[in-house]
This record gives C-alpha cells, structure tokens and sequence, in this order.
C-alpha cells in the first residue's frame, strides 16, 4: 500500500506541477508528499523528478514512468468499471477532439464503428489542428500527435507516429534518390507553411535529432494537399505513416533518408486529470487503442 501511495504522490505532483498543489488536492502537507515521492526514488534507484525553489521538471525517466504510471492507472480504471457496471450499458454523449487530417481517416470511421456497437452513445466530433481547451470547451477526450506540453492533463499512448521523407517512383527517377538530409537543398521539397523544418536523427548519436531547412517552389498550410502533391510526382515530403503508409504498399510513393529517420513519437487520447471519465469515455479509448495496435491496421 505504502509503494501505490509512493506512486500515486508522484503522479499527483509531476500532473500538478507542484508539491504543494498535489498536497492540497491529497489533504497531507507538501512535506509529506515530497517525502514520498524521496521513498520512490530511493526505491526505484532513479531519479524522476528536478526540483527547485522556482520550479519543477520531470527528468526523462520521469517523463517515461509517469506515463507508464498513468496508462495503468486508467487500465485499473476500466477493471474497475467493469467489475463495479457489470452488464451496464455505455451511453450518454461525448465530445472529441482530434487533428483534422488524422482525424478524418483514422478517427473518424473508428467512432462510426463504436456507436454501431453502442446505440446508446453519441458523440460531436470537432476535427480542427488548433489546440483545442479541452476543460474551457467541454471536450470529452482529445487525440493528439507528438510531444505534449501539457502536464495538466493525463494522456494514454494509442500507437507510435514515426515520420517519413517519400517522393513518386516518377520524381526521383528524374531527380535522383538523397543519401542523407544535407542533400535535400537540391530538390524541391514540399513544405508545411509556416515552415517548421524536417527532424532526422544524427548517426552514431542515439537519441539526438537534428532539424534541416528545406525549400522548393510550393508550400501549403495543409498536410493533405502535400501528400497529394508528392503523390503527383511534384516533390519531397515529410509525411507520417499514418498518412502514407498504404502508399508506400502499393508503390505509389517511395520512401528515402530512412536511415536518417527520427525516433517516432506518440499518438495519444488526452484528457483533463481531475475528471473521472465515464464509461463511454473509456470504451471509446479502449477501442482507437485496440484497432490502432492490429498490426494489419495501418496497411487498411
């Protein structure tokens, strides 16, 4: 019981970003939850957690305990719902928010599925790439892409995201194939606008990435309109799995500098940590997870 309170502490400050908010919210004093989360660290061997008179930072073996932590969290969450609910139902409505070109193919028939399977749910999807408020506009559960920011808010890991640079079998039989990213200045690469650059890891350097400036003749604000221009045989893209997976099956597209490819990051369901979710809430995550790691999934 002692190890769980230890745990739970650790959750409560790193997700509050303070000792003394999570003592609040647990009753005890600041001096109690800092010495348990001192008895978890000293037993763990690691530590998890920066602390200084102005701040608090999770180290990256805090960043990957926490959300190991909160994913076992809310799978105890969902046994106990389904011991305590028995044969009840899901219902009522629920609010997701997701990005809008991952939303639209990956999102969005999946919760087509799961209202088939529960009649008695409905659900208001608000597809849109701006951060959306989740606790100031009443969203349910958000789905989001790569690193979070947000540590007010608890995040379960649905499957990785790993981004690729894929060209037409046409464009690089007439442009030739890079062999690494510095090579890129040479080609016309197609770039999200505002440019934001293209990350590749850095050989012999586990873990360090590095961003490159590319350039070319055409831009755009929407991902969508760069896969189908690479698709067009125009350029070079940077483009997730996700995005162009069933693509590079068929041939369509190609993809290059893999060896260069950085680690992938995460797609997550987030939601606000003080709000205890409803069934319906956890059976819709339970399902985009479930779906999302069928190894067949990704290849449609």
């Amino acid at each position: 019981m002692s190890n769980f309170k230890e745990i739970m502490a650790f959750v409560s400050v790193a997700t509050r970003g303070s000792l003394s908010a999570a003592a609040r919210a647990d009753g005890v004093t600041p001096a109690m939850m800092g010495r348990r989360v001192d008895a978890l660290e000293e037993r763990l061997g690691v530590k998890l957690l920066v602390r200084t008179t102005r701040k608090l930072s999770l180290t990256f073996e805090g960043s990957a305990f926490l959300e190991d932590c909160q994913r076992i969290m809310n799978d105890l969450a969902n046994a106990e719902a389904s011991v305590s609910l028995g044969g009840v139902k899901a219902s009522g409505h629920i609010k997701v928010s997701a990005p809008a070109g991952f939303g639209r193919r990956h999102v969005a028939p999946l919760v087509r599925d799961f209202l088939a399977a529960n009649p008695e749910v409905s659900c208001s999807l608000d597809l849109s790439d701006r951060l959306v408020d989740l606790v100031n506009e009443g969203v349910d559960c958000a789905i989001r892409i790569g690193e979070l920011s947000d540590s007010s808010l608890v995040s379960v890991r649905l499957a990785e995201n790993r981004r690729v640079v894929v060209a037409s079998p046409d464009y690089l039989a007439h442009h030739g194939r890079p062999v690494s990213p510095d090579e890129l200045a040479r080609h016309n690469c197609l770039s999200l606008n505002p440019q934001r650059g293209w990350v590749f890891s850095v050989p012999g350097e586990p873990g360090v990435t590095r961003s490159v400036k590319v350039s070319g003749r055409f831009e755009c604000n929407d991902g969508t309109v760069l896969h189908e221009w690479a698709l067009g045989g125009i350029g070079l893209a940077w483009r997730s799995m996700w995005e162009v997976e069933q693509d590079l099956a068929r041939g369509l597209l190609v993809s290059v500098l893999d060896e260069f490819a950085a680690p992938p990051t995460g797609i997550y369901a987030v939601f606000p940590q003080n709000r205890r979710l409803p069934l319906r809430v956890r059976l819709l995550i339970d399902h985009l997870r479930g779906c999302y790691g069928r190894p067949d999934y990704w290849q449609g």
